[in-house]
């Protein structure tokens, strides 16, 4: 289920008691452990305090929806599971009814989302994999948006740079596996969609455009000694690469510091070293596209050559 909008379905009312099996206290509260038919169809079985769904139990929604965990005076709190009716589902953390903490989304296109949320949106450090591809976000998310510096990671090549309401924006580069960066910048351009009438205003959408200013090599070194000499260094020791920002290129991703459901990626138009070097040379400039995210579940929404192709 989309994280847009609100997912949680109606429980059982202050007044709506429905039929009960179970323990009781002194007072004839529902408490203990009971089994509960409410007056929508929904059912509840599982832990009560004072009259109030508290403890472990199960909350199955007559629509085919469920939630399976903890309860703090009929709120989910704690940890739990949620699935959905289109079969998507949640599992993590809960607070006051809300997913808050530390969690793993699952969606309907076998897109994932792990990481943190707040307040039943996704904020703060969290991966997010694209299931057709097998590309990566890994960074900061803002209010379900992807937001701060973060690596975009395909592939044969990643993406590393700073994201602002789900664009890449100012300066980055693109690693590649051959061997060599592309550093640059996206700039933001406004581009019309629609033709102005009289009495409505062009629609106008922003759409990050890159331009490559140079091609390095990776830095790959082993040093060269004369014949005979031995060697103080390690044998087959190599001079780590290193990114800016400090990170090792081959390293598992780590986002880059700084500092938030599909989406376009962002490629260079080719693939091939030799190629970006020549080009280089004669233009200083080269325009990428990413389009932005549609959120029916995070996915950028098609990728340059499909290469590639995230909540309240």
């Amino acid at each position: 289920m989309s994280d847009l909008g609100s997912e949680e379905l109606e429980e059982e009312g202050e007044n709506d008691l429905g039929e009960y099996e179970g323990d009781r206290n002194e007072a004839g509260e529902r408490h203990g452990y009971g089994k509960a038919r409410l007056p929508n169809g929904d059912t509840y079985e599982g832990s009560y305090e004072h009259g109030k769904r508290h403890g472990q139990g199960i909350y199955k929604f007559k629509n085919g929806a469920r939630y399976i965990g903890e309860y703090v005076k009929n709120k989910k709190h704690g940890q739990g599971t949620f699935i959905y009716p289109d079969g998507s589902r949640y599992e993590g953390e809960w607070a006051n009814d809300q997913r808050h903490g530390h969690g793993m989304y699952y969606y309907v296109n076998n897109d994932t989302y792990t990481g943190e949320w707040l307040a039943h949106q996704r904020h703060g450090q969290g991966t997010y994999v694209y299931a057709e591809t097998g590309s990566r976000y890994v960074g900061t998310w803002v209010n379900g948006q992807q937001e701060g510096a973060a690596e975009l990671i395909h592939t044969n090549h990643r993406y590393q740079g700073k994201f602002v309401n789900k664009n890449p924006v100012g300066s980055g580069k693109y690693v590649f596996d051959i061997g060599c960066e592309q550093h640059g910048e996206y700039r933001l351009t406004d581009v019309e969609r629609g033709e102005e009438e009289e009495e409505e205003e062009t629609l106008i959408a922003v759409v990050p455009k890159w331009k490559a200013t140079k091609i390095t090599e990776l830095a790959l070194w082993t040093p060269s000694l004369p014949e005979g000499r031995p060697s103080t260094d390690v044998p087959g020791q190599e001079e780590a690469p290193v990114l800016e920002g400090g990170t090792e290129s081959r390293e598992e991703v780590q986002p880059l510091t700084d500092l938030s459901e599909g989406e376009d990626f962002l490629r260079p138009a080719e693939d091939d070293g030799e190629s970006f070097r020549d080009e280089a040379r004669e233009s200083d400039r080269e325009e990428f596209r990413f389009d932005s995210m549609d959120q029916g579940n995070v996915s950028f929404e098609e990728e340059e050559s499909k290469q590639m192709g995230p909540p309240d």
